[in-house]
């Protein structure tokens, strides 16, 4: 199995390199987002790329584009190399892995929505009874379903540093108020249908991240959509609360991250071959009970 940990294309110009994915200029008006098989784990790109988990993300990202396109406009032109403009026309490098997008201005926040408690949310509450400024029922155990998802928002931080949560008066002063609750109703609405089709795939949808962005048509969703790189999925036939829950994600790999003795800065740790081949399963898994294909 190849990986593809970074990608050069002749005469192309590279706006950004991300922990996952390289961002093109493609024209005037549009991008060229390319998925790699890097991982990243605690903010920290690691050295030993996942084969095929670019593809699954990307994969997965347009089922999910396509899903909830009825609820708010997206940044999808075409996921078709032959139909992009060159230098990327035809490049079957970037088959399965690119999308082709219209440019928009990303907002200020990170949009997260948790349906159920865990991570930085559990440790939140545990110590305050609250997520981001929303008190929360007394009582709740790590993993457990919230009443009702939330919309708990947080800074954009630089790559390597770590993103700070923050209370949705916070959040309304960095993009307005307008557009605030522009996004959190959208956000609100994207995460209930989809974890309602994941739960009858068997899946549960604990919290995910979503990117939206501004267009001279208003406000677009972007970057990718509930991938397991964004979001905690949960294989439901395992789900027991008050425990923290095997996944679908990489935090499968960063629970065995914890068991080394890694101070979490760079440069990551290699993974050894068992590791990388369980988590390409993982991935692969994910999109194959989302959208009832084979993964190919």
């Amino acid at each position: 199995m190849n990986a593809i940990s970074d990608i050069k294309i002749p005469g192309a110009k590279l706006l950004s390199s991300g922990k996952v994915r390289e961002i093109f200029e493609a024209d005037e008006n549009h991008l060229l987002l390319v998925t790699t098989d890097r991982l990243s784990a605690f903010d920290v790109i690691l050295p030993d790329p996942i084969p095929d988990k670019g593809k699954v993300l990307n994969q997965i990202s347009l089922f999910w584009f396509e899903q909830t396109a009825g609820l708010i406009k997206n940044h999808i032109v075409s996921a078709d190399v032959n139909e992009y403009p060159a230098p990327f026309k035809g490049d079957e490098r970037l088959a399965g892995r690119s999308i082709l997008v219209k440019k928009a201005k990303p907002l200020a926040i990170e949009c997260i929505v948790r349906g159920y408690i865990t991570g930085s949310g559990w440790k939140e509450y545990q110590a305050s009874g609250s997520v981001c400024g929303i008190k929360l029922p007394a009582g709740l155990k790590e993993s457990d379903k919230l009443p009702e998802p939330i919309f708990t928002p947080s800074t954009k931080a630089e790559l390597g540093q770590h993103d700070e949560n923050i209370d949705e008066v916070r959040a309304a002063e960095l993009v307005g108020r307008e557009v605030f609750d522009q996004v959190k109703t959208a956000a609100l609405g994207i995460y209930k249908q989809a974890a309602e089709y994941a739960l009858g795939k068997g899946i549960i949808i604990a919290d995910t991240k979503f990117e939206f962005g501004m267009t001279d048509e208003g406000l677009i969703l972007i970057d990718e959509v509930l991938t397991p790189d964004s979001s905690r999925f949960w294989p439901l036939s395992e789900y027991k609360p008050g425990q923290g829950q095997p996944s679908y994600d990489k935090q499968f790999v960063r629970d065995y991250l914890e068991t080394l003795d890694w101070n979490k800065q760079a440069p990551g740790p290699k993974l050894p071959e068992d590791i990388i081949v369980k988590t390409r399963a993982k991935y692969v898994e994910a999109y194959e009970k989302l959208t009832a294909k084979a993964f190919a």
